[in-house]
């Protein structure tokens, strides 16, 4: 006789649209700091769910969504940035619509001034090392996730990261004129 309570449970698959109506916002804030333009986020967005859609019966339900998403959402993301760039026009990363307000006016606008500069830095990083420093500096993933999401093996994404990590300090040093004091 086998025991029942010693099988794992089978974990439940969400609906398609509750996944869609919770993780959208997600999905789009991916694409901006991508560096999707505005007028193409909408579309592309919508592109992420309908492949999401199509690929809904490969969804491991042990695992988070988001990473899988952000997967589909990178993907598309380049095959868009190849078709468009004819002219070598690299997308731009967008500063995050909402600031912390609190403070006067001179805190804010050092915020502001701050983000802003950040986005520029994010949008100079190859796309390869973009996807991996937001995945793990903003969204917060793990990095197995995120190999598994952007389809790498692990090492490669934490190459990517130390990279990315790199060229983002030697931007940001350059950019405001700090230095570390190394030789």
């Amino acid at each position: 006789m086998t025991d029942l309570a010693a099988r794992p449970k089978p974990v439940a698959v969400p609906e398609f649209r509750t996944v869609y109506r919770e993780e959208a916002p997600y999905v789009f804030r991916v694409l901006r700091r991508l560096g999707v333009r505005d007028s193409e986020l909408e579309d592309l967005a919508h592109d992420v769910f309908v492949a999401a859609y199509r690929a809904w019966a490969r969804l491991d339900p042990a695992q988070p969504v988001r990473p899988w998403l952000f997967g589909i959402a990178y993907r598309l993301m380049l095959d868009h940035h190849r078709k468009r760039s004819t002219h070598s026009e690299v997308p731009s990363a967008r500063v995050p619509e909402t600031v912390d307000d609190r403070g006067g006016p001179a805190e804010h606008a050092a915020r502001r001034q701050g983000l802003s500069l950040a986005a520029r830095i994010i949008e100079g990083l190859e796309l390869d090392r973009r996807a991996v420093f937001v995945l793990h500096e903003l969204e917060e993933l793990p990095m197995p996730q995120i190999a598994e999401a952007l389809e790498v093996p692990l090492n490669t994404a934490y190459s990517r990261l130390r990279l990315a990590r790199r060229d983002f300090a030697a931007a940001a040093a350059q950019a405001t004129g700090v230095t570390d004091g190394r030789a």
